[in-house]
């Protein structure tokens, strides 16, 4: 299974701007397929696949081309994949003009991964939720369940900067 087999969004499923609704609206959207997910998504084969409030699970599918010069899939894919879901989790909690950004990750690696490693789940977990600040734990695992990475971020919350049509 890839992003593009996942997803069965039609071509002309109806966008909408992140902070322009709750984030948990906006995360269940892309989950259902009724938000088409952002270009970032397809290219990494990265996709959410449940939210809730302060919990959000993402699947994943390694391949060949995220490999790193020894052969294994690059730290920085897997470090993707947990900013996703940890993020994602704060998302969850934002109500409607409200943003966030990453201001801090730490990622343990317990293990390689690999192609042949198949679908990895990761889940984001909210630890803190304040006005300003959130902090957020992830993990990582495959198929059997085996875990592969773990860390914890921080977040700054703030007002969604205003776009320009």
């Amino acid at each position: 299974m890839t992003y593009a087999s996942h997803r069965t969004t039609a071509a002309d499923a109806s966008s909408v701007p992140a902070a322009s609704v709750a984030g948990l609206d906006f995360l269940k959207r892309l989950a259902d397929g009724s938000q088409p997910a952002a270009p970032f998504a397809k290219e990494t084969d990265i996709w959410i696949v449940e939210a809730e409030p302060g919990r959000v699970r993402f699947a994943a599918l390694p391949s060949k081309r995220f490999y790193n010069p020894l052969g294994t899939v690059h730290g920085g894919w897997i470090s993707t994949l947990l900013d996703s879901a940890m993020g994602c989790a704060v998302h969850s909690l934002l109500a409607a003009g409200q943003a966030y950004t990453t201001v801090d990750m730490t990622v343990s690696f317990v293990r390689p991964v690999l192609e042949k490693t198949g679908k990895l789940t990761c889940e984001g977990k909210i630890i803190h939720a304040g006005g300003r600040i959130a902090t957020a734990e992830g993990r990582v695992w495959d198929e059997a369940g085996t875990l592969i990475a773990h860390g914890s971020e921080t977040c700054l919350v703030m007002t969604a900067p205003a776009t320009k049509s």
